[in-house]
């Protein structure tokens, strides 16, 4: 059974074709720049790149171009698109209705519309590729997987803000908690690797990228976050902030630092985290080359350092939540492939008997997923790489088959 999973963002579509429930991916590409002139397909297939320059005016233009090139004589797939039999999109935002992945229909649309205000950047355009999609492709199953859904198991003494109480009832201000998709997936994976039934499973999940969250899981279901009502919440990622005092903010209008809440908004969503540290790098790999050529000194090593802390803070607050802590799992492409920063946060955690062994550190980057603990460590450690358009594909086939 053929699944195409879909990201939709505000300029472009991310794409995968899956055949399931092996999980082959057939294809996979990204459309980018839709709207703006010199619109650029790049598809891919194994390990042949395809790029066409393109007028993409619109998400409708974008997806069937999508379809076209699926079954184009040229690197298509497939002889038909009728062979798609459903298609899964990846939905930033559920509110508190959802909790768990749905079939679309217009009261799923309704209720993906309602918290289009908590998610202004991400739901509208999620919702443009799923009429898209529904217009592209007549009569094939759609299913939404929403980022917030795996969180949803948190109890409200984790979730409310200590705010007066109608400012939850009537705005719905509260956590909600993202990157739930990969928490949920590395959760199933790492269960799978230790021989764990998931639902008796505790672990740390580690989603570590330009974007940041730590999740504490007991027994197979997430009762805490880094992340609150928005992503800005939670650790210190590539540009982002992370957790701050919020009268920061109200001190740097007064002070006429910044004009309004929306330079505020920009500068701690896209200028500050190991960004705004370092004075202009965000990328972890330029972090590290910066730090060795200038020295323990410099802002890129406080960057690194100030990172590492506040990862380590959040791992061992999670940590008194569990009963015990069956692993600490990386993920998220600075969690997949920094052997240095995973090796920097967990030797902050030798004296609670977490340590990693230096060559399974070393050599578990690029994809490899394991145990990176040494023998001595009273905890594992381990590396999952993540796969949230796998997990998508796998939602949207079980949904469609029991359907």
């Amino acid at each position: 059974m053929l699944v195409l999973v879909i990201n939709c963002g505000s300029s472009s579509i991310k794409y995968q074709l899956f055949d399931m429930p092996t999980k082959k991916v057939l294809a996979k590409g990204l459309v980018e720049r839709i709207g703006l002139p010199k619109a650029i397909l790049t598809h891919k297939v194994g390990d042949n790149k395809n790029v066409f320059e393109r007028d993409i005016p619109n998400h409708e233009v974008g997806m069937q171009l999508i379809l076209d090139t699926l079954v184009g004589a040229e690197c298509g797939v497939i002889k038909n698109i009728a062979e798609i039999k459903a298609a899964g999109h990846r939905v930033v935002h559920g509110g508190e209705k959802y909790n768990s992945s749905v079939a679309i229909d217009d009261e799923v649309i309704r209720g993906i519309e309602a918290v289009a205000d908590l998610a202004p950047l991400h739901n509208p355009p999620n919702l443009v590729g799923i009429r898209a999609a529904q217009k592209a492709l007549p009569g094939v199953p759609q299913v939404a997987v929403f980022d917030t859904a795996f969180h949803q198991t948190i109890p409200p003494r984790a979730y409310l803000y200590a705010l007066p109480y109608e400012l939850y009832e009537k705005h719905q201000v509260r956590r909600y908690g993202f990157h739930g998709t990969s928490h949920a997936y590395v959760t199933g994976r790492a269960a799978e690797l230790l021989g764990i039934p998931r639902h008796q499973i505790n672990l740390i999940t580690c989603h570590l990228g330009n974007g940041g969250s730590i999740t504490a899981v007991k027994e197979g279901r997430s009762i805490d976050t880094s992340m609150g009502m928005t992503p800005l919440a939670g650790v210190v990622m590539g540009t982002r902030s992370g957790d701050l005092d919020p009268a920061i903010a109200f001190y740097l209008l007064e002070k006429g630092v910044y004009k309004d809440y929306h330079e505020v908004d920009r500068v701690f969503n896209k200028e500050s985290g190991l960004k705004g540290v370092s004075g202009g790098k965000s990328d972890m790999r330029d972090l590290h080359a910066g730090a060795v050529e200038n020295g323990e000194n410099s802002r890129e090593q406080l960057a690194l350092d100030i990172f590492d802390y506040r990862v380590t803070a959040y791992i061992g607050a999670y940590l008194t939540l569990l009963p015990r802590l069956d692993a600490l799992v990386f993920t998220g492409g600075i969690g997949e492939n920094d052997a240095a920063t995973r090796w920097s946060i967990v030797k902050n955690l030798a004296h609670l008997n977490l340590t990693i062994d230096p060559i399974r550190n070393r050599e578990t980057v690029g994809g490899r997923e394991g145990e990176i603990s040494s023998a001595t460590s009273g905890t594992k450690v381990m590396v999952v790489p993540t796969d949230e358009e796998g997990f998508i594909a796998a939602d949207t086939y079980r949904l469609t088959r029991e359907g």
